[in-house]
């Protein structure tokens, strides 16, 4: 569409207009927190067993046997993995995504030379889509 050069100049100057009064009262977007949160990988104590049962309360499943790699944040243990594999249990009012992964390869550390953990759940699922 053509328009005539001064209604032209006229729609230029507006549209900048808006653009400045935009950039001047937009809200500038929360810089990014830092998580200052305490981690801690280790392997379970006897005096872990309260602990890992109330995580399995949580998650409506039994405590497995045998040993575990908890993560701890702020001194609080908020997820589990057993060692010869099985079922993540975790506080599922606490962000553990990234804790399970670092969980996984802390297993994958302390596990005796050729031992592999079960495949238990989505495990056998996923092998056989790759």
């Amino acid at each position: 569409m053509l328009y005539h050069p001064e209604i032209q100049r006229l729609l230029v100057e507006q549209k900048v207009e808006t653009l400045r009064h935009d950039a001047r009262h937009t809200v500038p977007s929360a810089p990014a927190r830092e998580d200052l949160s305490r981690i801690a990988l280790r392997l379970c104590r006897v005096g872990d067993d309260a602990e890992l049962a109330r995580l399995a309360a949580l998650e409506g499943v039994e405590v497995p046997a045998g040993r575990f790699v908890l993560a701890e944040v702020d001194g609080r243990l908020v997820a589990a993995l057993p060692l010869a594999g099985g079922e993540f249990l975790a506080d599922p009012f606490v962000a553990t995504a990234d804790l399970r992964r670092l969980l996984e390869l802390r297993a994958s550390q302390v596990r005796e030379p050729g031992e592999r953990p079960a495949r238990f759940g989505l495990g056998i699922v996923r092998s056989l889509s790759i």
